[in-house]
């Protein structure tokens, strides 16, 4: 069963980065420009990178034109989520 996590994206961050949790929300910033979904696809790199799983285990589910968004993760379970992204 996947896990969701909701991540606060920050595009045009300068770099790609995780923040770090603020309670049960990931913040994260992304240099990509959010314009025809690249901060959105530049997230989702940097998650697979971090979680050390290919990109296709991850999903956008909701939040595609917000900065809160919600990720679904394939294969992993919370804790190890947690513990992976800090």
């Amino acid at each position: 069963m996947p896990v969701r996590i909701t991540v606060r994206l920050t595009p045009r961050g300068g770099r790609d980065a995780i923040e770090g949790w603020d309670g049960e929300v990931l913040r994260a910033r992304v240099a990509a420009a959010p314009v025809d979904g690249g901060a959105n696809e530049a997230l989702v790199r940097l998650l697979a990178k971090a979680l050390r799983v290919a990109p296709s285990r991850l999903a956008l589910v909701a939040g595609a034109q917000s900065r809160t968004k919600t990720v679904e993760v394939e294969g992993l379970s919370g804790e190890e989520i947690r513990a992976a992204l800090g």
